[in-house]
């Protein structure tokens, strides 16, 4: 099938060049366009003329969550009110939502590289794909549908939850692709198997976005369901929404679209560069986007950069996948821990299932305790618990230099949910 959503540019030279005309440009919009710019650009003591090369990147100032909420309802604006076609929003967990507007240009350009995930997941035009992830002010359903769209490929707009719904689709519409959390997936293809179906549906792939997923997960899922692929799909309200990167078909590290923005992984504390494939966090400055643009906005994801080439063959860079946030680490007995690490340690692991949690509690003492509930793996025997438990204790203690009280539980005795799953439950009163 033609590629008809690929780059411009054919090689890493031309890429550098696209970003840095990306990188003139949107500084220069910003600085015209955004009261809130120019007063931190020229803070900085920074004009749109000092940007002559890439390095002059890091002389920009940063921008963060604060910023956008301190500037609700329409933080960033840099372009006139009658430009705006369309807002979206983050959930907003704490405080004021973070408010992004759109213009035309900014949804066809969103719809375009969204498309280039489907092609990139190797989909066709024959495809089904069932979107169960969540519509409204949020940017997922309409994200995945308008580049589902754009591809043009069936887009089969479910939305999250309504498992009955789901599985009645999946059956009658026989869905070849679906888009979903993880910990939807979970569900789905707990519930597939449950009903006995998986001989009556035709899914051969599945699209992951909003939360991390763990390779015990992955692995469980993809054998429940007998997949051909699941693919990762970053994205985030203020870079546009999802659809801003794709593994491709080999797994080796999402690839993301340095044509439209450029990534930094910085040191969290110094915001300095880390060294090659260390992780850090995500910092991004948009190339082409009008109506909000981000200038080393720090989106506070953590990941590392993938060097080398893709077996792929394509010349967008790869960063891995999410770790977890910097503002997600717990702080247990003075170790700093990312969710993430216990994911990784659980997937070593066999016997066990992909659902856990992480319970937090300061007791009487004074001391904190971590208590980390993991499910059994289906059909594994309660005996073997002890043996778990302990094989579990160990690698925690091993690899991330804590101790934890490891409870075991029934396989599906852990809450399933059709949207990001919680995992860290912290009880210490500070």
């Amino acid at each position: 099938m033609e590629k008809r959503f690929t780059p411009a540019a054919k090689t890493k030279e031309e890429l550098k060049a696209l970003q840095l005309e990306g990188l003139k440009w949107t500084v220069k919009l910003a600085y015209k366009g955004s009261p809130f710019y120019r007063k931190r650009l020229d803070e900085a003591g920074i004009k749109p003329s000092h940007i002559r090369s890439l390095n002059d990147l890091s002389k920009l100032p940063f921008t963060t969550a604060k910023d956008l909420q301190e500037g609700y309802p329409f933080p960033l604006l840099s372009v006139p009110f009658e430009k705006v076609v369309r807002i979206h929003a983050s959930s907003g967990t704490t405080g004021k939502r973070k408010v992004l507007c759109y213009t035309q240009k900014d949804i066809d350009e969103w719809a375009h590289f969204f498309a280039r995930c489907y092609e990139m997941a190797e989909l066709n035009r024959e495809d089904r794909v069932q979107i169960a992830v969540g519509y409204g002010v949020w940017t997922a359903g309409v994200g995945f549908q308008l580049g589902c769209e754009r591809f043009g490929a069936m887009a089969i707009p479910v939305g999250p939850g309504n498992v009955d719904m789901q599985c009645q689709f999946l059956i009658d519409m026989q869905t070849t692709v679906m888009c979903c959390t993880a910990s939807m997936g979970l569900l789905m293809a707990e519930e597939v198997h449950r009903r006995g179906i998986s001989d009556q549906i035709n899914l051969k792939k599945m699209i992951f976005g909003s939360e991390r997923s763990s390779d015990a997960m992955r692995a469980k899922i993809k054998e429940m369901l007998g997949l051909e692929h699941l693919f990762d799909i970053p994205g985030m309200t203020e870079l546009y929404g999802p659809g801003t990167g794709l593994d491709c078909v080999y797994h080796t590290g999402i690839h993301y679209w340095a044509d439209y923005y450029i990534l930094e992984i910085l040191d969290p504390e110094t915001l300095k560069p880390v060294p090659a494939g260390e992780t850090g966090e995500m910092v991004v400055t948009t190339l082409r986007k009008e109506a909000a643009p981000l200038i080393r906005y720090r989106t506070r994801d953590l990941t590392r950069l993938i060097s080398g080439k893709c077996p792929c063959g394509s010349i967008l860079p790869r960063h891995d996948r999410l770790l977890g946030r910097s503002d997600d680490m717990i702080i247990f007995r003075a170790v700093n821990i990312y969710p993430g690490q216990i994911d990784h340690v659980l997937s070593g692991i066999e016997g066990i299932g992909s659902e856990y949690q992480i319970i937090l509690d300061r007791k009487e003492d004074g001391k904190d305790y971590m208590t980390v509930k993991v499910e059994r793996a289906e059909g594994v025997e309660k005996e073997r618990e002890r043996e778990l438990s302990r094989k579990i204790g160990d690698e925690i203690k091993k690899q991330i230099l804590v101790s934890a009280n490891v409870e075991m539980v029934e396989y599906g005795a852990l809450p399933r949910s059709e949207r990001k799953s919680k995992r860290v439950f912290d009880n210490r009163e500070f």
